[in-house]
């Protein structure tokens, strides 16, 4: 059974079929896949499984925060389900690909208060951009 999963049953999330099936298919480390990709992964397993159905499962595991919208520029939104553990994303400005990073040190902790303008913030997003081995 998938992290995904176990952390769905805890919330008392109902786990029909197709929210399993696409709970499934995002189970992993660097997953990043487009909604259209979970389609397909979970068309594969539950053929019945509609568009909207992925779509909109999707849209309720991001608003549980159980799962990551990454936005990529030009590019589809990806689906991370990594959402438990604090990370930034490596992409590839040549295909797409998107990895999971874990620098070292404290992004929010690095903005000096002077640069704040009184916000209080609550959370840092870092995108590092560059060409993969084989774009490269």
């Amino acid at each position: 059974m998938s992290d995904l999963l176990q952390r769905l049953r805890s919330r008392g999330w109902r786990l029909t079929s197709q929210r399993r099936v696409v709970a499934e298919v995002l189970d992993g480390d660097h997953v990043h896949l487009t909604a259209d990709e979970v389609h397909l992964r979970a068309a594969a397993r539950l053929p019945e499984i509609s568009r909207a159905t992925v779509y909109n499962t999707l849209g309720e595991l991001v608003a549980i925060g159980e799962v990551l919208e990454v936005s990529t520029v030009g590019r589809a939104k990806r689906y991370d389900p990594n959402a438990r553990r604090p990370h930034q994303h490596l992409v590839c400005s040549g295909c797409g690909m998107v990895r999971d990073v874990h620098p070292v040190g404290n992004a929010l902790g690095d903005l000096p208060e002077s640069e704040r303008f009184g916000f209080a913030v609550g959370a840092v997003e870092i995108t590092y951009r560059g060409l993969c081995p084989a774009c490269a």
